[in-house]
Formats: C-alpha cells, structure tokens, sequence
C-alpha cells in the first residue's frame, strides 16, 4: 500500500552570523546551506498495517508524511501510496487517503461540525447515502450525538479531536497518515482516540501510519514501528523485538506493606526505583522466576507486577547508539 525507496527532501535554508553588519551584508549576498530532513530511507507497508513512526523532533517524520500525503514533492527517491504518485495530486489519490494532524483543525469554529461533516461530502463527492452510512457509524463509534449541532468554539479539546476524525474519515479513505492526534488531550480523550483508530483499522481494513511523542499511543496501537533520526531510517520491525534487542531485562514492580531496606531489595536485582510502600527492581530475563518467588517469600508483598522497560527508554538508547560518533565512543 505504502512504498518508499531513497526518499530524500533536502532545503535550502539563509544562514547568517547575527548582528546588524550581518544583516545589513544579507540583503546584498545570502549564504545559504543545505538542510537534509529526510536522507534516503526505504521501507513499505503493506495494505492494512498500523505502523508507528517514531523519532526525535527534527526527524524528518512530519516531512516524509507530507512527501505521502502529496503536500512536498521529494527531492529525490520513489514514492508511491496506494498505486498512486502522490505528487501528481491525482482526484483518485486525494480520496484514497487522508492526513489528520493533532495541531491543526479543518471544523469551522463558529459553526456545528455537521456543517463541516456536509461541506466534506461536497468536496469529496461522495454520495448522499454512502454519507449517511459512514456519517452514522462514524456518530456511534465516537459518541458524537450530543456534539454535532453545537458550534466548534463549544466544544472541548477532546470532542473537537473526536470530530475532527469524524470529517476526515466521512469518504472512508484506505490510507490514514495520523501525526500526534493525542496531542493535548487528557487520559479519556486519548483512550477514546486510540480505541476508534484501531476499531477503524479493524472494521475498514485501512492502513495506517502513525507519528506521536506519546508511546502509549505507540504500544497500544502499533504492532510494528519505523524509527527515523537525523532524516535516516535506524529500526524497522516489530516493537516487541526492539524492546528484547535493547532492553531484555523486565522490571519487578512490588507493593510493600510495611518498609523494607534497600539492603533486602539488592540480594534480589538492582534497585530502580525504592520509595515508602513501593520498590522496582530491575531483573535479567533468565532469573525473573527466581526472584519474584524469592520477593514473595522474603517480602512483605500486597501486590507484585512485571513489565517491559518503559518504551522512552528503550528509544532514547536507540538514538544515543544512532548518534553520530556513538560507534566510536564505545
């Protein structure tokens, strides 16, 4: 569905020394420097996929998903969605995806989303009863009854982001570019995004491409991710792989009933975490059954759980290996 091969987007940017003798130099001679934001990556996603695309802030992750999306034109490379050129811009591309963005908004502020939800069926032409249908479903899978006919400034951030989905999706396009849709959104809001993204993805079949700085986002919705730095691709896999290849040691949470010595807790694994009523110990997979029965019968233990590092973690240990010069420090 998705095919990337050598993209490469480069800019050119003005650059200058600061100070007024500088700028006043800039308006006669402008140096200008090259800015690789995506530098020659490759990788395809088959129809149907939901893929995590992760990186730090200048990765080039919101570039490469507009180079998709039809709105950059590469600099170099192959790039095709759907059967698609997206540069060409093609009426058949246009309704075959969509790119929705936790930062921007298409609802009309002083008007009802309906009216956005109509303006929509317009422009995509889709007909009057395939609207019903998908307006419909759309409305009860994100509760959106009681939202539709109040004006956009009404509504919460969290209902807006509900409706925005719902506008996106009106002509059911195959292929979902979704960049950082949980973005400000509080605990509740972002379960109900997560919950209607995959349920979309289940119902539809669509394929989904998916950026955010929230990996709960990431762990709940994304059995493979692509991971960019420095506009190069430096992991491409399933998550749960990168997780055993970078950090293979689980974390034994333990609920304690009375306080214990950081002492007791090191004859079991290295202490990560030791507070009143709470430690977390860090533990080597091939000794993870021996510790946790050696805890339970030496500790005052209301409630024991295991868990994965946390994915930050696991991805900052990624980009420090991928920094320039990692190689040679270690």
């Amino acid at each position: 569905m998705i095919r990337v091969e050598r993209l490469v987007k480069h800019y050119q940017v003005h650059a200058r020394a600061p100070g007024i003798r500088a700028a006043v130099r800039s308006l006669f001679k402008r140096e200008r420097k090259t800015v690789a934001a995506v530098d020659g990556i490759d990788f395809s996603i088959a129809a149907g996929e939901r893929v995590g695309f992760l990186g730090p802030n200048g990765a080039g992750k919101t570039t490469t998903l507009k180079v998709l999306a039809g709105l950059l034109h590469p600099t170099s490379g192959e790039v095709e969605v759907a059967g698609f050129r997206p540069a060409r811009r093609e009426p058949d591309f246009l309704r075959s995806i969509m790119l929705v963005t936790g930062q921007k908004q298409q609802l009309l502020w002083d008007l009802p989303p309906s009216d956005t939800f109509e303006l929509n069926r317009a422009i995509y032409d889709v007909p009057r009863a395939r609207f019903q249908e998908a307006l419909d479903e759309l409305i009860a899978l994100l509760d959106l009854s009681p939202l539709v006919g109040k004006p956009t400034r009404q509504l919460s951030m969290g209902e807006r982001m509900r409706c925005e989905l719902a506008a996106a999706l009106l002509h059911r396009p195959g292929v979902l570019f979704l960049d950082e849709p949980t973005i400000g959104l509080d605990v509740t809001a972002q379960s109900a995004v997560r919950r209607f993204i995959r349920s979309y993805n289940e119902r539809h079949g669509a394929t989904i491409l998916l950026t955010s700085h929230d990996m709960n986002d990431v762990a709940a919705l994304c059995p493979r991710v692509i991971v960019i730095d420095h506009g190069r691709l430096i992991h491409d896999g399933p998550l749960p792989e990168l997780v055993r290849r970078l950090r293979p040691e689980k974390r034994v949470v333990l609920a304690l009933s009375r306080p214990v010595s950081r002492a007791d807790l090191e004859t079991l694994g290295i202490v990560h975490a030791h507070e009143e009523g709470r430690a977390i110990l860090q533990v080597e997979p091939g000794k993870l059954t021996s510790v946790v029965s050696a805890a339970l019968e030496r500790l005052p233990v209301s409630d024991l759980a295991v868990e994965d590092p946390p994915l930050e973690d696991v991805l900052a240990d990624l980009f420090a290996r991928a920094a320039p010069g990692a190689a040679a420090a270690t």
